[in-house]
């Protein structure tokens, strides 16, 4: 690991935290608007033999030869405003040959962990969360990204400890896309059940990647579809049924209390109690299906929303939410792991490894192809979130260093100043 790749990374994450960078039309203003931190950037910008604002204005030549470390922190996170600077970063990151894994919202596992504690017990709690790779229970209410295997792996895990084969069925009727954030409120504050379905079809790139959403007019029929991006793979029969209550959910904030769905064909092999899941959905259950599918009579999609009234929410707050979308490539998947992890106070490459369904060895050589390494960007978003928490918390600086994980403040001191050139008292002091 470079010295360049720490600093740079860390410093920029301490720009994409202070609210003071919001709006810098340009490079330049970038420079400007925080100087000491602006100038470790230049600092390391020029190792490379170029300054930041060179690379900036000299087009993507020179913009390409900054380390991933730095390209990673985007205009989404430091405020730019140039769109030949957007399309630069968009061109390099393509260039980048890392693997793509699969991500979904963690607002999907809403109200999960709680039902597991309070229903099965706590030691399946406790092994659903080394499975997913992070405790769950503490990200929620944040719009964290996971791997889709995570999910498989966190459910999974539950049930072999609860000794509940069916536990997918079990939690199908919890499935809620009012729980969903922004996307949620987005698609269930469309004025008829038909643009409710377009809405999430339409959104689904800021829920999930590699998923499929459609609907399908046949005859009299309309037909809700969903493709889960592991489909197929090991333990995903455990996901099906609860993801045909998601789409139920948008449905049922239409239609009638008494309403039941033509039928629901679900992805997955015919299981020995197949008679349970039309005692669930109260309608016919087809297997084999080439998606997760619920059936409904074509005039519903017309249908007004039983609450009276949601939110206004456009498709822009959705966007705002997540810039750019769910993360696709491996730097920004990784990213997302260690943020969530940094909410439990616990950063540790393995965990991040396993629900990516990779080893330690193949992450770690993964990220130096895209030069980067775990090191560098957990201290990176361990720094972001001690900035945010000396900034808005009234709390001491012991307390915010046990949030962080740190076995003293000392210890919590001399990293935050090593990175930052400041203790946490003095950056407190000049906010």
């Amino acid at each position: 690991m470079s010295a360049f790749d720490l600093s740079a990374t860390s410093a920029l994450a301490l720009l994409r935290a202070d609210e003071r960078t919001s709006g810098i039309p340009d490079a330049p203003g970038l420079m400007s608007a925080r100087p000491d931190l602006a100038e470790l950037v230049k600092l390391h910008a020029l190792t490379a033999g170029h300054s930041f604002k060179q690379s900036y204005s000299d087009g993507q030549n020179r913009f390409s030869r900054l380390p991933a470390a730095l390209i990673l922190c985007d205009q989404a996170a430091i405020g730019f405003r140039d769109h030949s600077f957007c399309a630069n970063l968009a061109s390099f990151r393509s260039d980048q040959h890392v693997a793509e894994v699969p991500v979904i919202s963690s607002h999907i596992l809403h109200g999960l962990p709680a039902f597991l504690r309070q229903e099965i017990g706590e030691k399946a709690l406790l092994r659903a969360n080394r499975a997913a790779g992070f405790d769950l229970e503490l990200t929620e209410g944040r719009n964290c990204f996971i791997p889709h295997a995570a999910v498989i792996g966190f459910v999974n895990a539950a049930a072999r400890a609860a000794g509940e084969p069916n536990l997918g069925l079990l939690i199908a009727p919890m499935m809620d896309a009012a729980n969903y954030g922004s996307f949620g409120r987005y698609l269930l504050g469309a004025d008829t059940l038909g643009q409710s379905i377009n809405r999430a079809i339409a959104a689904l790139c800021y829920h999930s990647t590699d998923d499929r959403m459609s609907v399908a007019i046949v005859g009299d029929e309309a037909r809700y579809s969903y493709v889960f991006a592991l489909s197929g793979h090991a333990g995903y029969d455990m996901i099906a049924g609860a993801a045909a209550g998601v789409l139920l959910s948008v449905l049922r904030a239409y239609l009638p209390f008494d309403w039941r769905p033509l039928r629901v064909e679900l992805d997955i092999n015919r299981p020995r109690q197949s008679g349970q899941f039309e005692d669930l959905f109260q309608c016919p259950v087809i297997f084999n299906a080439p998606a997760v599918t619920v059936v409904v009579e074509r005039h519903h999609l017309s249908a007004a929303p039983r609450r009276a009234s949601w939110p206004i929410v456009t498709i822009e707050d959705v966007a705002r939410d997540r810039p750019g979308g769910a993360p696709r490539n491996l730097l920004n998947v990784v990213m997302e792991q260690i943020r969530a992890q940094v909410l439990t106070g616990s950063v540790s490459i393995d965990r991040a490894a396993r629900p990516m369904g990779t080893s330690v060895r193949t992450l770690q050589r993964e990220l130096n192809r895209a030069g980067s390494d775990f090191r560098s960007l957990a201290n990176a978003a361990r720094l972001q979130r001690a900035t945010e928490l000396l900034r808005h918390m009234n709390g001491s600086i012991t307390r915010v260093s046990a949030e962080m994980g740190y076995s003293s403040p000392a210890n919590f001191a001399r990293a935050f100043q090593k990175a930052t050139g400041r203790t946490p008292s003095e950056f407190r002091s000049n906010i």
